[in-house]
């Protein structure tokens, strides 16, 4: 008797096959903004950095990097304090890749009108690979203007800051060719309210300091140099604090633990200990906020430029997916109310990514000497910072389930991207923080308000939706008594005012009136995919990162 062939049960159809072998920087609004900014002549580069980012290697690479997870090495075998982190050879070559690409602080370096949105670009496409390792890098991109507040010390450490050379290893600074930076301000019984802060700091003959304290949040402990809060008999100061000092023994930096944290898991986060540790004074003594707050300005910068990214490469995924897919007959791409989902999720990115480049365009030429655009970066920071990341975790999680279940499996990638999607928001100052700031630049800077004020009319007479919503802004930017309680509702309606003013001038007339529309007219419900039926949606769809 013959037998029956043997059924089968997992024959593989209509899935998606990886998202891999592209150009991450084959993308119309980000290489759009790029040529607005002032970076066209980066554009080779950034496609390089896109196909690798796009490739298998570095998509296993980001896996293995928060699979296996940085490890704390408090002691040596004979029980000496070392104070180490490991991690996986994936991370390093991610944070290789990062730096000899010059996403660290070589900008600086480079003369080049553009050259702030050219690494800022590189940046966000780099990053979008893997988040966790961008932290360190992006630190010792911003450490360069607070550390200028010390010229002698500028002068040794900021040739090694802007170097193209990842040396990881804790070793004597000046004997490295590159140098990684971190910093170190808030403590446990303080948090945002830095001044609250009980390290201190001694004076020493020598011209040195002794710190005596603790640190609550400080990332990537096995960076070279910190900058750190302390406070001194002047009142609180910012000091550099190397790992390894000048003679080559190693400074007093006890990692206590490190972080156990819902996403960023790559990169290690710790709580380190000084005590008579080393340090020398960065900037006056008592103006240690005002000294690191050009650190934090630029780190703000990148968690713009990292909420986009991440929000991009969440899209990038469901659209691959969406591609690929079909159901009822159809591919997901070609489904009515899927089409509403990615257009909507279209629309968000496109704002993100362009009021991220303009950030960054604003920077470099402040960098060159424009104060109009440093007035206008000293608000339009704290408005973009509070508004794209707090955006960033709504738009992963509706990218997400476009996969359906597949989304929910780690495997897919999505997972870590909804994980990591809260950090840029709490990351250097919180939404409630950013809306504050905001407050403050109204009240002690006139001229941010004056230059804010100056891009959104750009756009004046171009779309109705866009001048009432500029006229009833203006209303509620009024330094009245309840403005904190006001705070948020008013930082959210100017970012979405100054997306707006970005859009109508630069993007398709298809992105700019669905945006109109939606974000500030309100024509849309609570969720995403909830575009008027009468959007171009075909328009919309088109500006989606490329596909394979």
């Amino acid at each position: 008797m013959q037998s029956k062939p043997t059924a089968v049960t997992h024959e593989v159809t209509n899935q998606a096959p990886p998202l891999t072998g592209h150009d991450v920087a084959d993308d119309p609004v980000l290489l759009e903004g790029v040529r607005r900014e002032g970076a066209a002549w980066s554009l080779d580069d950034l496609h390089r950095i896109g196909r690798r980012a796009g490739s298998e290697e570095v998509r296993r690479w980001a896996e293995e990097a928060n699979t296996y997870e940085p490890v704390l090495r408090t002691h040596d075998r004979y029980g000496n304090r070392v104070d180490e982190v490991d991690f996986h050879p994936a991370y390093h070559s991610l944070m290789d890749v990062a730096i000899s690409e010059g996403l660290g602080g070589s900008a600086w370096a480079d003369e080049r009108p553009g050259a702030h949105v050219a690494r800022a670009a590189g940046f966000m496409v780099w990053s979008s690979t893997e988040a966790g390792h961008g932290c360190p890098v992006s630190m010792t991109y911003a450490v360069v203007p607070a550390l200028r507040h010390a010229p002698d010390l500028a002068k040794t450490y900021e040739p090694l800051l802007t170097s193209r050379v990842y040396e990881p290893g804790l070793r004597t600074p000046t004997e490295k060719a590159g140098l990684l930076a971190g910093m170190g301000m808030t403590e446990k019984q303080g948090g945002t309210d830095v001044r609250a802060n009980t390290t201190a700091a001694v004076p020493q003959p020598d011209g040195t300091w002794r710190l005596r304290g603790h640190k609550w949040f400080t990332s990537a402990p096995m960076n070279d140099l910190f900058l750190v809060l302390a406070q001194a008999s002047g009142g609180l100061s910012c000091f550099l604090v190397p790992r390894v000092l000048p003679d080559g023994s190693r400074n007093t930096f006890r990692i206590q633990r490190l972080k156990n944290k819902l996403g960023n898991r790559s990169n290690a986060s710790s709580e380190p200990e000084f005590d008579d540790t080393v340090a020398w004074l960065v900037g006056a003594e008592g103006k240690g906020v005002r000294t690191i707050i050009d650190m934090v300005t630029s780190t703000r910068l990148d968690c713009v430029l990292g909420s986009a990214s991440g929000t991009r490469a969440a899209l990038a995924e469901a659209a691959h997916h969406a591609r690929h897919r079909s159901v009822f007959g159809a591919k997901l791409i070609d489904q009515p109310l899927m089409r509403n989902v990615l257009a909507d999720l279209s629309v968000e990115s496109e704002a993100a990514t362009t009021v991220a480049l303009r950030l960054a365009g604003a920077a470099d030429r402040a960098q060159h000497g424009d104060e109009s655009e440093r007035a206008f970066l000293r608000l339009a920071t704290a408005v973009a910072k509070y508004w794209v990341c707090k955006r960033q975790p709504a738009a992963v999680a509706e990218a997400l389930e476009c996969l359906g279940g597949n989304g929910y499996d780690e495997l897919s990638g999505m997972p870590r991207l909804y994980r990591d999607a809260p950090l840029n928001g709490i990351w250097e100052g919180s939404g409630n923080v950013n809306a504050l700031d905001m407050l403050r630049a109204l009240a002690r800077e006139p001229a941010s308000l004056d230059a804010f004020r100056t891009e959104i009319e750009a756009a004046s007479g171009a779309d109705a939706r866009l001048d009432t919503a500029w006229r009833e802004l203006q209303g509620e930017l009024t330094l009245t008594e309840d403005a904190p309680l006001r705070a948020r509702r008013v930082i959210e309606r100017a970012a979405l005012v100054l997306q707006g003013s970005l859009l109508v001038r630069h993007a398709p007339a298809a992105v700019a009136d669905t945006f109109c529309a939606t974000r500030l007219a309100g024509d849309r419900g609570q969720a995403f995919g909830t575009l008027p039926p009468a959007s171009d949606f075909a328009a919309l769809l088109d500006r989606l990162p490329a596909g394979l």
